[in-house]
């Protein structure tokens, strides 16, 4: 076991998934004076755009990208986090073309659950060939040398095709970094612990049912709500942040991704399951729980010394 928290680094879809599936939990290690890293894979080009004041840049994918860099960068300083890489941005392996990953889009299928877009571009993440993206990861990860990596579900949390290839991408590069016959630059380096962002289905159903009236032009999720594929019950969450440690930290970053996210509040909730609310570009108001969820995928966790706040 190190002497410390060793390294952590979080793969992430879009600007702003960072924070709304692990926020707590890069501030707590950046807090704990651990190296973070984040690397997102596409820039968001294709999402809703929240405040009428930007309206102009929905629609419009370079102008909306270039924005919501700006806004995840404030995001990350938020937290604290210091360490930044977009994947398509990492060198590929040999002779790969440059890379640009787009966001690839997304229809609801149901309440709470998408699925792929019938008008993805060429250049959507969701079509990249998953070794020549892996690739480029597991380079980083041999760098880097992370105690941790944090990722989404098979599923993508609720569903988008970028955040499941995210996954898949996450999942190819962790392979291919401890294989010593890949062909990548660095030495071999097998990841100790690999964590699955989750939600916490009993703290989330709690939470929801403790939520304020909704604010003018919002509301409660409705009985239709498909329970997002990342939930799972409480009995089979692994490892748990403590959010109202950082809720400061958490909020000032939910609300530098002005663009995507709405009606961020907190509150001190003496113990309650939720610590604020927030909502997305669907206008249904989302409690802030008061503890982020995860599950172990790979390793051991005796393997890593966690930070105070992170826990069974």
């Amino acid at each position: 076991m190190t002497a410390g928290p060793g390294p952590l680094l979080a793969v992430h879809a879009h600007p702003d998934d960072e924070t709304l599936a692990t926020g707590a939990l890069l501030a707590t290690w950046a807090a704990a004076g651990a190296p973070v890293t984040v690397v997102t894979c596409t820039r968001g080009e294709r999402g809703e755009v929240i405040p009428p004041a930007l309206a102009h840049l929905e629609g419009d994918g370079s102008a909306l990208a270039a924005h919501r860099e700006r806004e995840l960068a404030a995001a990350l300083a938020a937290l604290g986090v210091a360490d930044h890489a977009f994947l398509d941005a990492l060198p590929g392996p040999d002779g790969a073309a440059p890379a640009r990953y787009e966001d690839s889009g997304m229809v609801w299928l149901a309440p709470g659950r998408a699925g792929p877009a019938p008008d993805a571009g060429p250049g959507a993440f969701a079509a990249v060939p998953v070794d020549e993206a892996a690739a480029r990861l597991a380079t980083l990860l041999r760098a880097r040398r992370p105690a941790v990596v944090v990722t989404d579900e098979p599923g993508g949390g609720y569903g988008h095709p970028d955040h499941v290839q995210g996954h898949r991408v996450a999942a190819r590069a962790l392979a291919l970094a401890a294989d010593p016959e890949a062909g990548l630059a660095g030495a071999p380096y097998r990841v100790p612990v690999v964590l699955w962002s989750a939600v916490d289905a009993d703290q989330a159903a709690a939470a929801e049912r403790a939520l304020p009236a909704a604010p003018p032009g919002l509301r409660r999720a409705g009985v239709d709500r498909v329970p997002p594929s990342a939930a799972v019950p409480g009995a089979q969450v692994d490892l748990r942040v403590d959010a109202a440690a950082v809720l400061d930290r958490v909020a000032a970053a939910l609300r530098a991704h002005a663009t995507q996210v709405q009606a961020v509040a907190t509150w001190d909730a003496d113990g309650g399951p939720a610590v604020g609310h927030l909502a997305l570009s669907d206008g249904v108001l989302r409690p802030i729980l008061r503890h982020e969820a995860y599950r172990l995928v790979g390793g051991a966790l005796d393997d890593v010394r966690w930070p105070v706040g992170v826990g069974r």
